[in-house]
């Protein structure tokens, strides 16, 4: 699993790779630290190269959606595979993010 952090313009991008299970989950609890303090910025969690997603994982996303909430940003998940959006959709996970 790999995580890369970007800035593009007021956007933070956060890039996933891999697979984010269990096992990952704590490494990229800690790479994903610089988006849980953005204030007013628009937060992208790209999956356009993330295989499979765990409930750890699933924790992950909605952290940094709390916070955003917290600092006034918005939190975009863009790029999720049909098996992605099955998860999202079985946990009511779809309706907490705006998708693209």
């Amino acid at each position: 699993m790999v995580t890369t952090i970007e800035q593009e313009g007021n956007s933070i991008v956060a890039r996933f790779s891999g697979r984010l299970d269990t096992a990952a989950a704590v490494q990229t609890a800690q790479d994903v630290k610089p988006l849980l303090e953005a204030q007013n910025k628009e937060i992208v969690l790209d999956c356009s190269a993330l295989e499979y997603i765990s409930s750890s994982g699933l924790r992950i996303f909605l952290s940094v959606r709390k916070e955003a909430a917290t600092h006034g940003s918005k939190v975009i998940v863009r790029s999720i595979n049909a098996d992605i959006r099955q998860v999202f959709m079985m946990t009511g996970f779809i309706s907490l993010f705006e998708i693209q």
